[in-house]
């Protein structure tokens, strides 16, 4: 009887850990998006402040180009932040989570017949 307690014991341990590591690995990739993203925003407003300084000193807004590299790079930006956010109405992490859940379930219910 105590063998079998001692190896719930330790197994209960080793998926506590386990579940402690999925959590920090989920949280530390959260935070490496934040940080791409952030860098990102702050490479943009840099970039284009430079390319708005350029432009403006080689024709002093006679044509404003650098509004086509803002618009381009602005939209890539967006989609970005869309990701990172979790703003995507259709397919966000919780319609995801959802999904992973539902076809555990449907793995359960097939194995019960096998």
């Amino acid at each position: 009887m105590s063998i079998f307690n001692c190896q719930t014991t330790s197994t209960t341990k080793v998926m506590e850990n386990s579940n402690r590591e999925n959590k920090y690995l989920r949280a530390k990739e959260r935070v490496d998006e934040l940080k791409k993203f952030y860098g990102n925003l702050t490479s943009y407003v840099l970039v284009i402040s430079g390319l708005a300084f350029i432009n403006y000193y080689s024709n002093g807004f006679g044509y404003m180009w650098f509004l086509w590299a803002a618009f381009g790079w602005g939209i890539g930006l967006m989609f970005h932040a869309i990701k990172v956010f979790d703003l995507n109405p259709l397919f966000g992490r919780n319609w995801e989570k959802r999904k992973i859940e539902e076809f555990m379930k449907e793995e359960e219910n097939t194995d019960k017949w096998k």
